[in-house]
């Protein structure tokens, strides 16, 4: 397990995660596949520049582009986000263990009152 931080195949995915555009695309594939010229019309900015956001998440693993008939459909990729949700798993590890210690500590010191 690296601590230091996410894994150089990890990368991706947080480099994709990063923009709030790109967040905000994978919001609108949850429902459905679309193709890029649907996903462009849902934000206010050019065709080339919701390409390079599409780039991005495709490279990050978080969707897959795929040609259907003339037009390119973009999918979610699910699995994508497994890396930086393991990854984030730690912080929550941590977390569980540090909290049951101040219970714990808090319950003693409760019962040393009494």
């Amino acid at each position: 397990m690296n601590t230091a931080g996410p894994d150089p195949g990890e990368q991706g995915v947080f480099r994709a995660l990063a923009d709030p555009t790109r967040r905000d695309i994978l919001v609108h594939l949850t429902s459905r596949d679309m193709t890029i010229a649907e996903v462009a019309d849902r934000f206010d900015m050019t065709r080339a520049a919701v390409r390079k956001h599409l780039t991005i998440l495709e490279e990050g693993r978080l969707i897959s582009i795929r040609p259907s008939g003339r037009e390119r459909l973009t999918r979610l990729e699910p699995l994508g986000l497994k890396a930086a949700a393991d990854w984030l798993d730690r912080f929550s590890r941590f977390w569980d263990a540090r909290l049951a210690a101040l219970q714990h500590a808090v319950e003693q010191e409760e019962s040393q009152k009494k």
